[in-house]
């Protein structure tokens, strides 16, 4: 697995701040809306055609093995 810093970033003038697919303006926490809300992993990647599936896929990977660490990692 590579660095979740290769998938994700944090800056203040991003967004505010919030943790985002790097290259990007996606908060990550919308992948998360979309699944939760039964929206497919398809679908969530055509409305955010920044994100690539990849990025998606591994930022799934790493969430699903420490949450936290996903988001203190972007720090």
């Amino acid at each position: 697995m590579s660095n979740i810093k290769d998938y994700i970033s944090k800056d203040p003038e991003v967004l505010g701040g919030q943790v985002v697919f790097k290259g990007t303006r996606v908060p990550v926490n919308s992948l998360f809306w979309h699944l939760e809300k039964g929206i497919s992993l398809d679908d969530f990647l055509s409305d955010f055609d920044t994100v690539t599936k990849e990025q998606a896929i591994a930022i799934l990977e790493i969430a699903s093995k420490d949450i936290e660490k996903l988001y203190a990692s972007a720090a």
